[in-house]
């Protein structure tokens, strides 16, 4: 009995061993920047070949990528943008711009409200008349106190934040003409002083909005 527990501790032991070879560690190999005599220029690390492109960096849409034609800023966006792509650019800006630029970006944010330094405002009249592409160009690379978001934020949720925030502008500064012809009524309508429980009248953006007032 004793033998047979000496040859199995003598296996165990050998095929522990076997598990601890070092051969591919001890495998001839060079460290970055190494110098080798493999080569003509005594480098062990290889430049790329002309034209190599990274999976996925392929950029040849400057528009898309930088918000930039020929080195200038571009006045559209780069792909059409409906109802689920503001609701999309809506909840991004809600997370990543909020904290300095405030709900209604009107750069009066927690973080600002907390002592930080003040955010831009959207609506002053410079950045309601700037470029789409100056927008995307600042979320990718920053501008003076604020940090590039590229890393943080996909190309194509920076230009969803970009269109939520010309809806911002809008509508802080929306004027009646903005309104459908076909709905303007409700804007002019004169609202009960006192409804009657369950039928109050819609607001005026409701209204314009053809939403249905709400019943309590």
């Amino acid at each position: 009995m004793q033998s047979k527990r000496n040859l199995l501790a003598v296996f165990a032991l050998l095929a522990f061993a076997a598990g601890c070879r070092q051969d591919m560690h001890d495998t001839p190999r060079y460290e970055a920047f190494e110098a080798s005599s493999s080569f003509p220029d005594n480098r062990a690390s290889r430049n790329l070949p002309v034209g190599t492109v990274a999976r996925g960096w392929q950029r040849d849409d400057d528009a898309l990528y930088t918000g930039k034609v020929n080195g200038q800023f571009v006045a559209e966006f780069p792909f059409a943008i409906g109802r689920d792509e503001l609701a999309r650019g809506q909840q991004r800006f809600n997370i990543y711009c909020t904290p300095c630029h405030g709900r209604l970006g009107d750069g009066n944010g927690m973080v600002v409200q907390r002592g930080l330094r003040q955010a831009a405002s959207y609506h002053n009249d410079r950045l309601r008349q700037e470029k789409e592409g100056y927008f995307f160009d600042v979320i990718s690379n920053g501008f003076g106190a604020m940090q590039g978001y590229a890393e943080q934020i996909p190309v194509r949720d920076r230009w969803l934040i970009v269109a939520y925030v010309r809806t911002l502008q809008l509508s802080q500064h929306a004027s009646v003409n903005d309104v459908p012809a076909d709905r303007r009524g409700a804007l002019d309508a004169e609202p009960s002083a006192t409804p009657a429980a369950g039928t109050e009248k819609p607001s005026a953006a409701e209204a314009a909005a053809g939403k249905p007032a709400e019943k309590h």
